[in-house]
């Protein structure tokens, strides 16, 4: 008996395997909607429609960021200052950086050892294209857009085309993805938003139920979800953390609805390879976690605001030192509340409506191998995405502070709130099945809710604009952060890229490039108050004498002088293991440690000739020998699906 197929040859692949062919849509075909392929042929601009509207739905998003700037958000600097940086290394020949040259203050830091590089190359190579003005607005608009089509994709797997657009469209506009946009101008947590749908429509995948484990790994879903699991560490550390464990337990779930362990065996092979070709990046940053303050990125030896117990929705605290926590959480905990709500309240609609399940296990053509098929796969979709917003929102609840401390790195996300990335794709799903109309009804109907749908959107961007970004925070703008950076008088550090055991809020402002002292440990500024960094200056006498460096690159530097007498030559610079200094010709590695972290040599009387050059330590040479094999294994990887692929449809 010929494989029953409900739609046209021309439509898009089911994701039913070919031996039980059903549509995968919400709803019979009749009551769910017109897919894509059932548009009358003669319309040849029917299938641009959709991509049109997430185009157009990802410059509405956008237009406030143009409109208003993004300079109050809690990320900007660090983003601005980091594609500056990047972008000033690529012009010295240096096309993968490690080191940033203008935190603390001209110092440094390992910023690019430790920070996803995709986002920061992104932004640094369309600074080449692009004013700086522009680059935020383009970062935006190209984030959102690629979170409304990975949405959309995602959502084809159960929904007609009309609906999983009005999807993407939706995830475009989610709360948290305004909030990440406006409030934080979290760019890395944007890309998030592409790469978790993407993560779930191949982690869901099982093309054919009947074929053995290894070829349901193996169908074709396996290079990508490597290739996505990689993106997703090069893009954001916490967004790598949520991916990994989003990968765990939708593998274990879907596993226990299908009765077979495919789902975790692609997951395993999946992840191994994906975290071995972000090996470039990952080896080198967890290594080299050691040799520096890392701890502090988690609210212990630093900001207690970047504690996991100090983020709770609706938390408020009586400590001045935490205001800035409360501010995010007033603004972030109605979010968290009403994408949960929605996500809830929609799947409660549609399951009353009858529209979890296509009916087509009913159909009396099917065999009942068939329907039961058909009825698994159902289930194996649906149930593990309904299954994310409970679980979210407990995570975000105090009575889950056991999970985060038991979950190794899982306290890396500071915030519980970042959970919330996963929840933009099952709720704006959710929310398409439910107010999408059935095609029974009125040909008026589905124009008017897609009327309203975007009004309803329009609505909550001028909302999210007029009160997620804040005016009132003070903090430079592009002019001046531009001027700032062309002066060379640097920014501040980031605590957790500090050498261990040193304070970033101890560097001195306006640093000659070298300053000789008596001893190693000499203060090298004053602070004019209490909570601000030390500012040098000639006068302070805390020099014996100066010197300017003949080259100073990103990641070389020469200082040639002549010191008047025996001491310390304490460099702009802050130590790192992976700086090689020599002096006088003569490898330097016992030097004394500041409490500022900025290198200090011991010198003689006389001629004085420091070079200090970034090497490539083992680890960096582990991780690309990593890469270079994980690469090898994707090309294997991609020939055995593709030949279990042909074997299929032969």
């Amino acid at each position: 008996m010929a494989p029953i197929s409900l739609r046209s040859k021309s439509s898009r692949i089911s994701p039913l395997p070919r031996a039980a062919r059903v549509s995968h849509s919400v709803g019979p075909d009749p009551a769910a909607g017109t897919p894509a392929s059932s548009l009358k042929p003669g319309n040849r601009w029917a299938p641009l429609a959709g991509p049109a509207l997430i185009l157009l739905a990802a410059a509405v998003a956008s237009f406030p960021v143009w409109f208003h700037g993004p300079v109050a958000g809690d990320d900007f600097e660090f983003h601005f200052v980091s594609w500056l940086d990047a972008q000033q290394n690529w012009l010295h020949g240096i096309p993968y950086p490690h080191w940033a040259s203008s935190p603390n203050y001209g110092a440094g830091e390992p910023r690019f050892v430790f920070y996803p590089p995709l986002t920061w190359m992104l932004g640094a190579a369309l600074g080449l294209l692009l004013p700086w003005t522009l680059v935020p607005v383009a970062m935006t608009f190209l984030l959102s857009t690629a979170t409304g089509f990975a949405v959309r994709a995602l959502a084809r797997q159960a929904l007609p085309d009309p609906a999983a657009t009005l999807a993407g469209c939706a995830a475009i506009f989610s709360g948290y993805a305004l909030f990440s946009t406006y409030f934080r101008t979290a760019f890395a947590e944007l890309a998030g938003g592409f790469w978790i749908p993407l993560l779930l429509l191949f982690a869901l995948r099982d093309r054919d139920p009947t074929a053995s484990v290894w070829r349901r790994v193996l169908d074709g879903s396996a290079l990508p979800l490597s290739l996505i699991i990689a993106g997703v560490w090069l893009s954001d550390v916490p967004a790598g953390v949520i991916a990994s464990y989003l990968l765990a337990a939708v593998a274990v779930a879907t596993a226990l609805l299908a009765r077979s362990w495919f789902p975790v065996l692609r997951a395993s092979v999946s992840f191994a390879l994906g975290a071995s070709l972000s090996g470039l990046y990952l080896i080198p940053a967890a290594w080299e976690q050691r040799w520096v303050d890392v701890q502090q990125a988690t609210g212990f030896n630093g900001d207690s605001g970047l504690k996991i117990e100090n983020n709770w929705i609706f938390q408020h605290h009586t400590d001045p030192a935490l205001n800035l926590r409360d501010q995010a959480l007033h603004v972030i905990s109605p979010v968290a509340v009403s994408m949960i709500a929605l996500a809830m309240a929609s799947l409660l609609a549609i399951w009353l409506r009858k529209r979890l399940s296509t009916g087509n296990h009913r159909i009396p053509a099917l065999t009942s191998e068939q329907a039961w098929n058909g009825l698994l796969r159902e289930r194996q979709w649906w149930i593990p995405l309904a299954l994310i917003p409970p679980v979210v929102l407990l995570l975000l609840l105090p009575v889950s502070l056991p999970v985060w401390n038991l979950l190794p790195k899982l306290r890396l996300l500071q915030f519980p709130w970042r959970w919330l990335l996963v929840v933009e794709a099952p709720m704006s799903i959710f929310f398409a099945a439910a107010v999408w109309p059935r095609e029974s009804r009125g040909r008026w109907l589905r124009p008017a809710v897609a009327c309203l749908c975007g009004a309803l959107f329009l609505a909550v961007t001028v909302f999210a604009a007029g009160n997620f970004f804040r005016d009132g925070v003070e903090i430079d703008d592009f002019a001046n952060i531009l001027s700032e950076y062309h002066s060379g008088s640097g920014f501040a550090g980031t605590y957790e890229y500090a050498p261990p055991d040193s304070d970033s809020s101890l560097v001195a402002t306006g640093l000659p490039d070298a300053c000789l002292t008596d001893s190693s440990d000499t203060e090298l500024g004053i602070a004019p108050t209490p909570e601000a960094n030390p500012v040098w200056l000639p006068a302070q006498g805390s020099c014996i004498a100066t010197a300017t460096a003949t080259l100073r690159e990103p990641e070389h530097l020469r200082i040639a002088t002549a010191a008047p007498r025996a001491g310390f030559l304490i460099l702009r610079l802050r130590s790192f293991p992976a700086w090689q200094i020599r002096l006088n010709g003569q490898l330097e590695t016992n030097l004394s440690a500041r409490v500022d972290g900025l290198i200090a040599i011991p010198v003689s009387q006389g001629p004085v000739e420091v070079s200090v050059d970034w090497t490539t330590t083992r680890d960096v040479i582990a991780g690309r020998s990593v890469v270079c094999v994980a690469l090898l294994a994707l090309i294997a990887l991609g020939l055995f699906e593709h030949r279990f692929s042909r074997t299929r449809t032969s």
